[in-house]
């Protein structure tokens, strides 16, 4: 689970105002770090399926964030991309 603190860190990497907490960007870069939480879980917990779904479906989510975000604010698209170092 996500804390609360590193909710706050991954919502200032990205945030474009001061009370910035729902566009894509915000949105795909608290994804970022709770996909990182569950892989590093997953890791030692091969067995834990449901964990496993709940990251595939995370991974999906903000993948169709970012294909909004492409369409919408390329710009921004390409900065969020490259501040959260995804491939793509």
């Amino acid at each position: 689970m996500i804390t609360a603190e590193n909710k706050a860190k991954a919502i200032a990497l990205t945030q474009t105002h001061k009370n910035d907490v729902g566009t894509p960007q915000v949105q795909s870069s608290i994804l970022t770090t709770r996909i990182k939480e569950i892989t590093e879980h997953l890791k030692s917990n091969k067995h834990d399926h449901m964990a496993r779904r709940g990251l595939i479906q995370m991974v999906g989510k903000r993948k169709r964030l970012l294909k909004y975000l492409e369409s919408k604010d390329f710009e921004g698209y390409k900065k969020t991309v490259a501040t959260l170092e995804l491939r793509k």
